[in-house]
């Protein structure tokens, strides 16, 4: 009788998915009970109308139960699920976006790695570790199934900082298969892959169709339009990345750059692309919301998400293989052999009754190690700062961000981490806000 614990459950399409995706499987549908909480009493109402309505469709009788209480949430949890936005898009994200705008640093999504995933991990990792140290008192054997950005960062600092059994879950692997299977007019279940590397940063080592390796064949397609970004970095290293264009163009230094118009025209790099997601969401929320209010119907069909299945797993102990972000130094040796044993790496993953076990992927190429290395610099003092309080590894963690970098000078950094500082101001511990 599982008991699953959503953190910001208030986030109710993304809710609504993975319940109904946990109500689709026999074996959890009967005996779960979804504890719900938010801290917005607006939301978390909507979020616990969605499970109630979803349960019914589903002839389920499992139970729910929504409270702003976080303790009261965790206290006697199995699993958690934590899908929260510090801040929220206003006033934090959009500050995210405005004040690199005034030096000229343009941003498409910015809530994984740049000057906008630094400040979005500073304001979101003591959060999470308090998700934590209230998990080790109240249910430390919990498994806790994080879907918060940026992943890499909140998954290094939980792995260094707390004693909890943390996965970070993504969709960019199966949702970049299905993507090329239909770029090559394929069944995505018929591709057979292997990714591995950092969160946003991991890459098909091998992509392969009844024993035919694939790249020769991606090699000659014609780069979608939304998607050129990748194909031009499959071209010149070789491999093909599991992360989106849009999320990719601003984790080098290749595809962003002021007063390039035609670099941007080029790679069709959508700027300021985030900002329009959270209008479309806000606006989807309050569809529905009108939609339960109005009686309707409710879709019942399973995600692409992993989190489901991982617990079932868990449950009946018929094992299950997916892609999860966990630290790359385990039990005794590196699951990837190139890359810092603190860092946090994205690896294929089993989950059983004996929980989630990473598989070893050896070395990677070497010039996919070089390029990983750049995000995993800016991680790595971004998950110091957040640990210590020390200041100067903010401007440090930026200075080496491969987009910022490119497109500032050291006192423009300097001055841009202390504008961003100064803006979201309580949203970040005080220890990093002395000078």
């Amino acid at each position: 009788m599982p008991k699953i614990a959503f953190v910001g459950a208030g986030s109710a399409v993304f809710t609504q998915n993975l319940v109904g995706d946990i109500l689709s499987l026999p074996e959890l549908r009967d005996d779960t009970t979804f504890a719900l909480m938010d801290i917005d009493p607006e939301r978390l109402r909507t979020a616990e109308i969605v499970t109630e309505r979803l349960i019914d469709a589903h002839g389920s009788k499992a139970r729910v139960e929504a409270t702003t209480d976080r303790r009261g949430a965790l206290d006697g949890a199995d699993y958690v699920v934590t899908s929260f936005q510090v801040g929220g898009y206003r006033p934090s994200t959009v500050t995210d976006f405005d004040i690199p705008k005034r030096y000229g640093l343009r941003q498409t999504i910015a809530d994984t790695l740049g000057i906008g995933g630094i400040m979005r991990a500073l304001r979101t990792i003591p959060v999470l570790l308090d998700v934590c140290r209230d998990l080790e008192e109240l249910s430390p054997d919990a498994l806790l199934l994080n879907y918060v950005n940026p992943m890499a960062m909140l998954c290094w600092a939980a792995g260094e900082a707390s004693s909890i059994r943390t996965v970070g879950l993504c969709h960019s692997v199966q949702g970049t298969t299905a993507e090329l299977a239909r770029d090559l007019g394929i069944a995505a279940e018929e591709i057979d892959q292997l990714a591995a590397g950092i969160n946003h940063m991991a890459f098909f080592l091998r992509f392969e169709h009844e024993g035919a390796d694939l790249y020769p064949a991606l090699r000659e397609l014609d780069p979608p339009e939304l998607n050129r970004v990748r194909y031009e970095v499959l071209k010149h290293f070789g491999y093909f990345v599991t992360e989106s264009s849009e999320h990719f163009a601003e984790y080098t230094p290749w595809f962003i750059k002021e007063g390039r118009a035609d670099l941007i025209d080029r790679f069709n790099v959508p700027l300021d692309e985030y900002p329009r997601r959270c209008e479309r969401q806000i606006g989807e929320w309050q569809a529905l919301r009108d939609e339960l209010e109005g009686g309707g119907e409710l879709a019942t069909e399973q995600s692409h998400e992993y989190g489901a299945h991982i617990i079932r797993a868990c449950e009946t102990g018929e094992p299950y293989a997916f892609n999860g972000n966990v630290p790359n130094r385990w039990e005794e040796g590196l699951l990837i052999d190139n890359l810092p044993a603190d860092c946090c790496v994205e690896v294929p993953c089993v989950a059983s009754a004996q929980g989630v076990e990473p598989q070893p992927v050896g070395a990677l190429p070497r010039q996919l190690a070089a390029l990983m290395q750049t995000n995993v610099n800016v991680q790595g003092l971004t998950v110091e700062a957040a640990l210590t309080g020390r200041r100067e590894a903010i401007y440090q963690a930026a200075m080496l961000d491969p987009h910022t970098a490119a497109e500032l000078s050291l006192d423009e950094i300097a001055s841009l981490v202390d504008d961003l500082l100064e803006a979201h101001g309580e949203r970040i511990p005080s220890p990093m806000l002395t000078r």
